[in-house]
């Protein structure tokens, strides 16, 4: 009898948006469940220590320039990976943006750069990569997307329906992809507490309203809560497990 296997030992994975908040979460959680990491960074000289992190876990590690609206640097941070390390098992599609506006104010700048980012930018790395992991014969993908694809979020039009768009592109990449052995799904998050979340949490106000949507558990999420969510998809336990957006997100979209 086969039991669940929740390990990646030996696998390659690669993580954008991965210098800070979620993506250094799922970067550190990957490496100490066994796998290699190519880390895909706005910037390549800010990793604030991760590659070190990596490393100390006894795993390796690859920073890579990867700034999700510039097209050639995805291709080539795909590239860098592949030829490091021979294959990429494993892409974290986790870079997003979320400038929050009333709809009526959102300017274009920011909506182009909203859909270059949360949109263009996760397909070209998915593609890419998915070209990659057909002439293996295998993969895994995961896609971070968030509740606001599932509820309205008022000032967060764009990003809802960046988030909203994230869902169906994984299902419609897993129903192409699955005959060559690809699993693709959706990770969906609830507010949690990371940089880029720190400025809205800090008024008192905002965090209470915030805790009491959490209808179960009523406390607001940590990035390895949503780690866990990734490497469960990315294990050889969730093989079966594609087209899905696992929601994790305290109870907030069940009340």
């Amino acid at each position: 009898m086969d039991f669940p296997e929740f390990r990646v030992d030996g696998k390659v994975a690669l993580v954008t948006g991965a210098a800070r908040g979620l993506g250094r979460a799922i970067s550190l959680a990957l490496a100490n469940a066994g796998a290699d990491v190519a880390i895909g960074l706005r910037d390549i000289g800010e990793d604030g220590g991760l590659a070190g992190e990596i490393t100390g876990l006894g795993r390796a590690a690859l920073p890579l320039q990867m700034d999700m609206t510039a097209p050639g640097q995805i291709s080539r941070a795909v590239e860098e990976t592949l030829s490091r390390f021979g294959r990429i098992d494993i892409l974290v599609n986790n870079a997003g943006i979320a400038p929050g506006n009333p709809a009526e104010d959102v300017t274009e700048e920011d909506f182009d750069r909203t859909l270059a980012v949360n949109l263009k930018g996760t397909f070209l790395a998915g593609q890419a990569v998915g070209r990659a992991m057909i002439r293996q014969g295998h993969g895994r993908i995961v896609n971070i997307g968030s509740q606001a694809g599932e509820v309205a979020l008022p000032g967060e039009s764009v990003y809802c329906m960046t988030k909203a768009a994230i869902a169906h592109l994984t299902r419609c990449l897993a129903v192409e992809w699955g005959p060559h052995g690809i699993t693709v799904n959706n990770v969906a998050p609830t507010f949690i507490r990371t940089p880029g979340t720190a400025e809205a949490l800090s008024d008192p106000a905002f965090e209470a309203d915030v805790i009491e949507r959490i209808a179960a558990l009523h406390r607001i999420g940590e990035p390895m809560d949503v780690a866990g969510a990734v490497l469960f998809l990315v294990s050889p336990a969730a093989s079966m497990v594609t087209g899905h957006t696992l929601v994790v997100d305290g109870g907030w979209t069940a009340r």
